[in-house]
């Protein structure tokens, strides 16, 4: 018989969609009854800001606080120097600590829109305070002697690389001996009961869990969620632009809305449920509506999440703007981005190959077919000649492309 939660935690955690896996599902049921729970998530400073692919365990965060309990957001400035080789085919780039320290700077501001940090709030900590410290004879001794390289060899996330016969460096194979002792600290510091995090991360945290209870004789646990695709099997956080950030001096609020704003019909109810707060019965709902009527659960996902990432304001201004897009605020059209370099562009290219290069058209025969069949308009406008030369001027701006009457799109020019 399958577990239910009595915690409200763990029951949002379970109904939602955001659990996979529980180190021990009913000790920690308890805990969260009996008071409130310390519970971290680490973020390694690899890039200036974090990515959609990171909101599902930020609205884990959120969730926590939401049914009181205590999110620590730790920022990972010590193993980013390390960095993370789960489940990767080769060695992360190595930054430099003035790198890695500006990247926290960055991403740190996105936390705040999500959390409520201050007196018996979320707090946000940088594991370099205690790991740059370290002395390497101290921490192999104290620490490296409750470690097996057997049972560590045993992981998924590191076995799957060694299978491959993939280099995997000294450096690398320290991670989840840092890792773990983050859970340690964090455990002696803020009594943290509770590490969360992506499925690639059961290695890790199993690691932390056991260290802590060797060590510090804690009874500790660990929660971790799915690895998110889309229906489509597309890894979440990418799209045809590349990273969809969530900082908005990388990635505008009003792209920002235009992703969830694609969401595929299928993921819909699923998207709903993990990355907004509305109840489920509404998300359920929401995401069973087929045809046109689906476009407006889309637009509900994308306003609903913008709000949380960017502030209402903005949401309601992407909205506008997307209406004012299409003819007669058309909104329930979807509107993709697509990037053209001017390297590809140069002095002009033909219709029909702004089409190929953008991947609005998987071939050249195709764009020519569309064409023909009067099938393609540019700022609404038909287009007749597939030999016709798009130039920057053309662009200007944004381009916008129509493909019949259901699929449109915004070429944009990059350097």
């Amino acid at each position: 018989m399958t577990y239910v939660p009595k915690s409200d935690f763990l029951q949002v955690m379970v109904t939602r969609g955001y659990m996979q896996d529980c180190t021990d599902i009913e000790g920690l049921d308890e805990k969260l009854m009996a008071g409130v729970v310390p519970a971290y998530i680490g973020y390694d400073a690899t890039a200036q800001s974090l990515h959609v692919g990171h909101l599902f365990n930020i609205m884990m965060l959120r969730w926590l606080q939401k049914t009181g309990h205590r999110p620590i957001t730790l920022m990972g400035g010590g193993t980013t120097k390390v960095g993370d080789p789960s489940f990767r085919s080769d060695e992360r780039p190595l930054l430099t600590p003035d790198k890695i320290a500006e990247n926290i700077t960055t991403i740190r501001g996105v936390f705040t829109k999500y959390l409520s940090y201050g007196d018996s709030g979320a707090i946000m900590l940088d594991n370099a305070e205690w790991l740059d410290g370290l002395n390497y004879l101290e921490f192999l001794r104290d620490i490296g002697r409750y470690f097996s390289v057997n049972r560590m060899l045993s992981f998924e996330s590191v076995k799957s690389r060694l299978d491959r016969d993939q280099s995997l460096s000294f450096l690398e194979f320290n991670y989840m001996i840092l890792q773990a002792y983050d859970f340690l600290e964090l455990y002696r510091r803020e009594g943290c009961l509770l590490q969360m995090g992506g499925s690639d991360q059961w290695g890790n945290i199993v690691n932390g869990i056991d260290l802590t209870r060797r060590v510090a004789g804690a009874e500790v646990f660990g929660l971790t969620s799915p690895l998110l695709t889309t229906s489509d099997g597309r890894k979440m956080g990418k799209s045809q632009g590349g990273a969809v950030w969530l900082n908005e001096d990388l990635l505008s609020a009003y792209d920002f809305w235009q992703f969830w704003r694609n969401t595929t019909d299928a993921d819909v109810g699923r998207f709903l449920k993990l990355y907004t707060e509305l109840p489920i019965a509404e998300c359920d709902r929401l995401g069973a509506l087929g045809g046109a009527e689906v476009n407006a659960a889309k637009v509900i996902l994308a306003n609903e999440v913008t709000t949380l990432c960017h502030g209402a304001d903005a949401a309601r201004a992407a909205e506008a703007t997307a209406r004012a897009t299409f003819e007669g605020g058309g909104i329930g059209e979807a509107l993709e981005v697509r990037l053209l370099t001017r390297a590809q562009l140069g002095a002009g290219l033909a219709n029909t190959h702004v089409l190929t290069a953008t991947a609005i058209a998987a071939s050249s025969k195709e764009a020519k077919r569309l064409i023909g069949d009067k099938g393609l308009r540019f700022n609404n406008e038909l287009v007749v000649n597939p030999n016709d030369l798009v130039t920057a001027d053309t662009i200007g701006a944004e381009l916008k492309v129509s493909v019949g009457k259901k699929k449109h799109f915004v070429v944009r020019l990059a350097d």
